[in-house]
């Protein structure tokens, strides 16, 4: 399969078999990293990585496997960048573009991905903006694949705020790809609708299912994968704080969720998450409102069903897999 040249900046642009090429490029990858075996074909190019949003993982992710494929790399954070300041998005895709094989943005809106996209001459590649994660689904959909060893038919459980880039894009992948999708959340916080019609479009070619509930215990019942994310987005303010915690608590990802959804149930998280008072912002909701664990109990995060870790290693191997094959 041939995805040279192509940007990467949502999963909607790709059919089912492209992806699936991916996650099977990404793990061919893994294990050559894991034997020792190089991959480093792309000597004498490089990527230019930028992040209006900071990063641990999606930094990390990138530069390693740039680093692995034999690419340089230059990093340019909030302030190391002129990106719609001083210069027009068209003109740094046009700039950066003359000098290298490869772009990566995260950042807002999807727009500005979407912009560098079209005046770029060399593949963009998003790695987050507020409407779509795509880089974290493939990650996902690896990490599920090695647990359970395959993804048509699994019961995918998402719990907290589907309106963005997480829900947005867990919806999507898991109706390609066949995967039974269940948004499990207050209603004010159900995907846009007209994204689930499209998604409910993409289920009827795969076997997928859509489901949108309040119920926690019909919504994780028998469930295969539960799934989680912070509850505030970065760049949200902090007064909504008090408003996500009132609407979210309930659906909290605790042992009495992971109980109902079964033993065959794994946790999965994007991260970081607050699952305890070791992050100056989980000190600071514990002095607010007293909580000592947010969207996820640390009893889940640490037990034997968490594969949180083995998710975050993914995100290299699937960037990788992004890279080398549109690069």
């Amino acid at each position: 399969m041939n995805l040279k040249g192509r940007d990467f900046l949502t999963l909607k642009d790709f059919s089912k078999d492209e992806i699936l090429y991916l996650i099977d490029l990404a793990a061919e990858l893994k294990d050559k990293k894991k034997k020792g075996i190089p991959v480093d074909h792309h000597r004498g190019k490089n990527v230019a990585l930028i992040f209006e949003k900071t990063s641990t993982r999606t930094r990390c992710s990138f530069e390693v496997a740039a680093h692995d494929l034999g690419m340089g790399t230059t990093y340019l954070d909030p302030s190391g960048s002129q990106i719609g300041k001083k210069e027009s998005i068209a003109d740094t895709a046009r700039v950066l573009s003359r000098m290298y094989d490869g772009i990566e943005y995260r950042g807002f809106g999807q727009s500005i991905v979407e912009e560098l996209a079209k005046y770029s001459d060399v593949p963009v590649w998003n790695g987050l903006t507020n409407e779509y994660h795509p880089t974290q689904m493939l990650a996902d959909m690896l990490t599920i694949k090695e647990h359970f060893g395959r993804l048509e038919g699994i019961h995918f459980t998402y719990m907290g705020d589907a309106r963005y880039n997480m829900g947005n894009s867990l919806m999507i992948v898991c109706a390609k790809l066949g995967l039974h999708f269940t948004a499990c959340t207050n209603k004010k916080y159900f995907p846009n609708e007209e994204l689930v019609a499209q998604c409910r479009e993409y289920a009827k070619a795969s076997g997928a299912t859509i489901t949108l509930t309040e119920d926690v215990d019909a919504g994780t019942k028998g469930a295969d994968v539960i799934y989680t994310d912070v509850w505030v987005s970065m760049g949200e303010p902090e007064a909504v704080w008090e408003e996500r915690i009132h609407d979210l608590l309930p659906y909290q990802v605790n042992k009495k969720v992971m109980d109902n959804a079964g033993p065959q149930a794994v946790f999965m998280h994007c991260l970081p998450a607050f699952h305890d008072l070791k992050t100056t912002v989980g000190a600071q909701i514990h002095d607010k409102f007293g909580l000592d664990e947010m969207e996820v109990t640390d009893e889940v995060f640490e037990s034997s069903q968490s594969i949180v870790f083995d998710e975050a290693e993914n995100r290299m191997h699937t960037i990788k897999a992004v890279m080398d094959a549109t690069v």
